[in-house]
């Protein structure tokens, strides 16, 4: 009886890990349940996260004088400890105060004056904070620079590495592996890993400064569009929601939503090299 429980067990599992591998989730969020988090400091965290998105280079101190000026009476206290839970820090440089991970190696930013011209020359990756109706998630992106395509998304409930190693792996099997990735220096991209999947196809490795935002700008921009353009609207309720509305979205994304900057074309269109269309009625 034991055994056959066991097996029945391990059946279980496997079909739950492989359904995390359809919904593109860690499958540590197979097992999520909302962080207890109040409704005040939830509606606080929303205004963060807008506030953050919009000025990139605010820190706690100015933050909390935004929210003052929304008439939300806050100490910096609250806001800095809601900040580290968001995963969000000031954008600007400034002296080294903290030091990446023991033992995590921190590689040079070689994109600077780079003329990156086609796609898989830059990978880029980063993740973002996303808020729901009840509790957040943490979203990772492997975008293509040159086309601002998005290869591969993740979706977990905790700042680990395994979600972005997860992205990662992914993308390398769906597309020719890039010539350089660029992350910034978060702990999850840093560790070894992480790196050693790079390392392993031969791929070179660069790093952000410090707190600059503009050396991931691209990304910094999904962000942005992908907040102010889903998942402010919608307030999702469950990961399972989340991951539908993204499929959603990154397929709007990729095939239909045209970008200036790419003479008006898609980011499928560039990275697979079509010529520019018009979109149907």
């Amino acid at each position: 009886m034991n055994e056959h429980r066991a097996q029945i067990q391990q059946t279980h599992a496997l079909a739950k890990t492989r359904r995390c591998e359809l919904l593109a989730v860690a499958r540590s969020t197979a097992y999520y349940q909302p962080e207890a988090v109040s409704e005040e400091d939830w509606r606080l965290m929303r205004l963060i996260d807008e506030i953050h998105l919009r000025y990139p280079f605010f820190g706690s101190r100015r933050i909390r004088g935004e929210l003052e000026d929304r008439e939300r009476k806050v100490s910096r206290k609250r806001v800095r400890r809601l900040m580290r839970q968001m995963g969000l820090q000031a954008l600007y440089p400034r002296r080294r105060t903290s030091q990446p991970s023991q033992g995590h190696k921190i590689y040079p930013y070689l994109l600077r004056d780079l003329a990156i011209d086609r796609p898989n020359q830059v990978w880029a990756a980063d993740i973002c904070y996303i808020p729901m109706a009840q509790g957040f998630m943490y979203l990772v992106a492997i975008m293509d620079w040159h086309a601002r395509r998005v290869l591969s998304w993740r979706v977990s409930n905790t700042l680990d590495t395994d979600f972005c190693i997860e992205a990662l792996q992914e993308a390398l099997q769906r597309f020719a592996p890039p010539e350089i990735f660029n992350t910034d220096q978060g702990t999850q991209f840093t560790a070894e890993a992480f790196t050693g999947v790079l390392k392993e196809q031969g791929i070179v490795i660069s790093m952000d400064g410090k707190g600059r935002w503009v050396d991931n700008v691209f990304v910094e921009r999904l962000w942005r569009s992908v907040k102010y353009e889903d998942v402010y609207l919608r307030a999702y309720e469950t990961p399972a929601d989340l991951r539908k509305g993204l499929v959603r979205y990154f397929d709007f994304y990729n095939a239909r939503r045209r970008h200036s900057t790419l003479d008006r074309r898609t980011p499928d269109a560039v990275y697979f090299d079509q010529p520019a269309r018009e979109l149907a009625a």
